[in-house]
């Protein structure tokens, strides 16, 4: 009966843990990535990287830290990198967060680089941030 009890108690607990550390294991789990050798379209292949770049962005869209870059929201371009793998076009135009075609043309290599840089960099920055935030404080120890 004792053996039963310390069985469940440790079971609730593992669960509980777990939990509790999920969320924050996202953002941590970018920590040890090169990102330069994960988004590498030359050796992992456009199609790899495009599935490592939707990976991360939906962790960064859960967490509200999805990129924006000149308009255009990051999983516009992955989607547009998919389209273009699809029909085989040179250049994707991906839609700006207005749904409008954006002035950005870029090659699909690229595109699919940049979508992937850009979904493990917002986890990145977001991790560093945890540690760095008081360099931002001004007045904060710091004399000018």
């Amino acid at each position: 009966m004792n053996r039963l009890v310390n069985i469940s108690l440790v079971s609730i607990t593992a669960i509980a843990f777990s939990a509790c550390a999920s969320s924050s294991a996202n953002l941590s789990s970018v920590k040890g990535i090169d990102v330069e050798k994960v988004c590498s379209v030359q050796n992992n292949g456009i199609e790899n990287v495009i599935q490592t770049a939707e990976k991360y962005n939906e962790i960064a869209k859960r967490n509200e830290l999805e990129f924006r870059r000149l308009g255009v929201n990051n999983s516009d371009l992955i989607i547009s990198v998919k389209e273009a793998i699809k029909t085989g076009a040179n250049e994707v135009n991906p839609k700006d967060f207005k749904s409008k075609a954006s002035k950005t043309k870029l090659p699909v290599e690229f595109a699919a680089h940049r979508a992937c840089k850009f979904a493990i960099s917002a986890l990145t920055q977001a991790n560093e941030a945890k540690t760095t935030w008081r360099l931002a404080v001004p007045g904060d120890g710091y004399e000018y």
